[in-house]
């Protein structure tokens, strides 16, 4: 027992609990955007348009994580050392 005499909670966190969807977000587009989606959908043939949009925009955001991530220089130090080819 803890000490304000409730018993301790254990919480067990597995994968699949963790990797599972709840969260919703949705977002508009206007005719043109719907179009340019559906042309590209049906070109490239893709099966799950929920999918690829998750993964897009995930892309997105970890790309730029990894942009952000922090270095031992700055980007402007970092590009002065570059060799000329």
């Amino acid at each position: 027992m803890s000490k304000n005499g409730k018993a301790a909670v254990k919480k067990n966190f597995n994968r699949e609990d963790a990797l599972k969807r709840k969260h919703k977000a949705t977002f508009l587009l206007n005719d043109k955007e719907l179009e340019a989606f559906e042309v590209y959908c049906k070109r490239y043939k893709v099966k799950n348009k929920a999918r690829f949009m998750r993964e897009s925009v995930m892309r997105v955001v970890m790309d730029q994580f990894m942009e952000d991530y922090p270095t031992l220089f700055e980007k402007e130090d970092l590009d002065r050392l570059k060799v000329p080819e």
